[in-house]
């Protein structure tokens, strides 16, 4: 359905359903129409922002009928911050638009089917879950917060829905400091929370980049705010498992391993494991878990997955291998090291449906099938979604 209104220039549009990146598919005047912040069924009035060739982007003027699945975002910041984009939406529908992004993504890139139904773990907390943050600083204005949506300007949040209590505890501190002091310095702070309170990078309010450490499945893990670790802990030891399977055997890889969330259990599993991270602080974390965890048959090499794949010796056997990339994927390099080892089995964890389609079409079309794909609800009122695809080697490539 569309009807135009050339006074305001804005169109009345149906929308069809949600894409990947979060965002609500309409048609009018002869443009594709990406809506931000619409709800598949929503009848809306609608301005085109920007057009790119024959693709409109649009934000929501007037919801003139709202969705069956809309329902009033919590947020008093919701629409203006860029972190959540999905509040207006029930988590069912939350739930099912990820798992259609997977499929969406998985077809339209990589011309691939899922192997059976996609299930998606959802989040114990749909809200306050989120056990690590990144917020960024304008010292003129005295603003702390998240970056508004598409843009660099801040935010100012008194309040975040999503944050773990601890982490919303400090947001309060970490305010009153940058309010009454010299923050020029300053452009973010990254904090997390663990078992014995809250690391923040840099130091602020009484604040510091401490260690701090969750146990995850049995394993203790050490962290700080200035290295990665998982942003929602309730769903690691569930993702642990769906990386792993019944895998077990001689040698295991983990590419991309942080400060060893999967090294760890793969430890437990294979003979010999080896890590490989570029970050040196994670490599740090990596080798005092491993140290702590007392297991003896882990190597972390610290190189970049890309350098390490080129200069690493060929196995005659390497039963497993997990690799877990930021959110642009695999480089070229990486893709080609893993296919000359030869992996019997793989498991990819990615926390982008685009990325992890483009890898996979690469994989599957040098001797790989997809195995099974399942999905994890890390990012609740968010459009992002953690994902597992595992791959095994096709028989025919089998020695």
């Amino acid at each position: 359905m569309m009807t135009t209104n050339e006074e305001e220039k804005t169109f009345e549009v149906e929308i069809e359903r949600l894409l990947p990146g979060g965002v609500g598919l309409a048609h009018a005047d002869g443009l594709t129409l990406f809506v931000s912040l619409a709800a598949p069924g929503d009848t809306l009035r609608v301005r085109v922002d920007r057009v790119q060739g024959k693709v409109g982007f649009a934000s929501i003027v007037e919801i003139l009928k709202p969705s069956a699945v809309r329902v009033e975002p919590p947020c008093p910041y919701f629409g203006r911050c860029g972190g959540c984009d999905f509040q207006q939406l029930t988590y069912e529908a939350q739930l099912q638009a990820k798992v259609e992004m997977i499929r969406d993504c998985l077809h339209r890139i990589a011309n691939l089917e899922a192997p059976g139904e996609i299930h998606i773990t959802p989040s114990g907390n749909q809200w306050h879950y989120r056990a690590r943050a990144s917020w960024q600083v304008e010292a003129k204005e005295k603003l702390l917060g998240y970056y508004e949506r598409g843009s660099n300007r801040v935010c100012d949040v008194e309040y975040c829905a999503v944050l773990a209590p601890q982490l919303e505890e400090t947001l309060e501190r970490v305010r009153k400091e940058v309010a009454t002091r010299d923050v020029r310095q300053l452009r973010h702070i990254d904090v997390v929370v663990g078992d014995e309170g809250v690391s923040v990078a840099p130091s602020i309010a009484g604040f510091n980049p401490r260690t701090v450490s969750r146990r995850i499945a049995g394993e203790a893990y050490s962290f700080s705010a200035d290295t990665f670790f998982q942003v929602n802990h309730e769903l690691l030891e569930p993702l642990i498992d769906a990386a792993l399977g019944d895998a077990k055997g001689q040698l295991a890889i983990d590419l991309y391993c942080g400060a060893g969330l999967f090294t760890l259990p793969l430890a437990r599993r294979f003979a010999r494991v080896t890590g490989v991270e570029a970050h040196p602080r994670a490599v740090e974390f990596a080798r005092r878990n491993v140290e702590r965890a007392k297991l003896e048959n882990v190597e972390i090499a610290n190189l970049g997955v890309a350098d390490w794949v080129k200069h690493s010796l060929s196995f005659e056997v390497l039963d497993f291998l997990l690799l877990d990339p930021p959110r642009v994927g695999c480089e070229n390099a990486v893709i080609a090291g893993i296919l000359a080892l030869r992996p019997r089995r793989m498991a990819y964890v990615s926390c982008d449906p685009a990325t992890l389609a483009r890898d996979l079409k690469k994989l599957t079309a040098d001797g790989y099938a997809l195995e099974s794909v399942a999905a994890f609800d890390m990012f609740p009122q968010t459009h992002h979604v953690e994902i597992v695809a595992r791959l095994v080697m096709d028989r025919n490539n089998l020695d």
